[in-house]
């Protein structure tokens, strides 16, 4: 095998690799929320994984191989093209912002479309199987190897680069004028517009390439295979695309969960393990079903919060005021509501653990009913996740450990004076 078809089947592969481990990602999505807009993605994934793994020289001679014809895989390589690149088309029209009227037209064109390239790719099908493609191919010169006294290869590669031009012209027209409520939809459609202005260069690349190859003349063979850098950067942005913004959410997702490990520990392990609402609470470095186990730790977190609060006392408050005051400007810019809830916490944390030691095995009793409310305890439940991450972020600051040793001075028992007269 010459070392740049080496080099080529080493690219593929690896893109199909990545896109087979996006495809496993985007079913186990599929399966938890069943969408339209799930379904075609994880469609357009294995679809690119088949393509890219046919594609390969090596794929393609082993299908060749085994259907007797050599330039076989060629058949489905392309239709895979034309559905992933269909499918890119019907997303960016499925979220396309319209009034509610409108919902009914925008699916009629999507129907429409996906009929359009049905019927292109049962042409390619019927024009393939008709042409008399005897002789070796090669994985990387197809559509020039064949055309020239060949209608049927000609009328095959006429309606595919049809279909393919019509799913990135339109694509990148409608990925231009579309600007979704969605940020992630956004970026989705930002970055098929960028794409498909990049994959139109295999269009270009190819199309002067077949017709002189057509006339019989090979002078431009090679800029045809240099289409397929195009096609191949393209693929990256439309993935990408589909999956940059999720994959970008999941990080955030489980760096949060992991932030948010100190202050469970705290509130929750710390308090009664019967507050996790299942096992695995101590890891919050899940790799799946991330966002469950994030919701799930805030969820308990806000419970532990609760009991804690029983044990909780004024003092802590007090004194992060009076500190922050005692700092003056120095105190602009703190979070003194995130850091009087962590002095708080970790202040009745601390007279829990006190009275576990004065009980001796023994349940504690709270020592009465708990002081007002903690900072941010109204806030709306799309918001408690930014809250408590800072308090998270806030349990180690250095003004709650100050606190947290002014509330131990003030509780001190203070040394008496003797009384005059007293036993001497």
């Amino acid at each position: 095998m010459p070392v740049s078809e080496r080099t080529t089947t080493a690219i593929y592969l690896s893109i199909a690799f990545l896109n087979l481990l996006v495809t496993c990602w985007k079913t186990l999505a599929l399966l938890r929320e069943r969408t339209t807009t799930l379904a075609l993605i994880t469609t357009s994934f294995a679809t690119s994984v088949l393509v890219y793994v046919v594609a390969s020289p090596v794929g393609y001679r082993f299908v060749g191989e085994v259907t007797g014809r050599p330039s076989f895989a060629t058949l489905p390589v392309y239709v895979g093209i034309v559905i992933c690149y269909a499918i890119t088309h019907v997303l960016t029209l499925l979220w396309t912002p319209v009034t509610p009227g409108e919902h009914r037209s925008v699916h009629r064109r999507a129907l429409s479309w996906s009929a359009a390239y049905g019927a292109a790719i049962v042409l390619m099908g019927v024009t393939f199987s008709a042409a008399d493609l005897t002789g070796p191919a090669d994985p990387m010169r197809f559509n020039t190897a064949f055309v020239q006294g060949e209608p049927l290869v000609l009328a095959f590669l006429l309606v595919f680069l049809s279909a393919f031009s019509c799913a990135t012209l339109n694509t990148a027209r409608l990925g231009r004028r579309t600007v979704p409520d969605d940020p992630s939809v956004q970026h989705s459609v930002a970055c098929f517009s960028i794409a498909m202005v990049i994959v139109f260069g295999y269009i270009v690349c190819n199309v002067p390439a077949i017709a002189l190859a057509a006339a019989g003349n090979h002078s431009l063979d090679g800029i045809g295979v240099l289409g397929s850098v195009f096609g191949t950067v393209g693929t990256f942005v439309t993935s990408y695309g589909m999956s940059g913004a999720a994959i970008g959410a999941w990080l955030r997702e489980r760096r949060d969960s992991r932030a948010l490990q100190p202050l469970w520990r705290l509130v929750v392990a710390g308090v009664d393990e019967k507050l996790a609402l299942g096992p695995g609470g101590r890891n919050g470095l899940r790799l799946v079903n991330v966002r469950f186990t994030l919701h799930r730790r805030v969820i308990e977190i806000l419970d532990g919060m609760r009991v804690l609060r029983a044990w909780s006392s004024p003092l802590a408050e007090q004194s992060v005021r009076r500190l922050a005051v005692a700092l003056g400007d120095d105190a602009r810019g703190l979070d003194l509501d995130a850091i009087t809830t962590a002095a708080t916490l970790r202040d009745a944390m601390a007279r829990l653990s006190a009275a576990r030691l004065e009980a001796a095995g023994a349940v504690p009793v709270a020592p009465g009913p708990p002081h007002r409310a903690l900072p941010g305890e109204r806030t709306a439940a799309s918001d408690e996740r930014r809250r408590l991450l800072l308090v998270a972020r806030h349990l180690d600051h250095p003004l709650v450990a100050a606190a947290l040793r002014d509330v131990r001075r003030r509780e001190e028992p203070q040394d008496l004076e003797p009384v005059a007269g007293g036993p001497g």
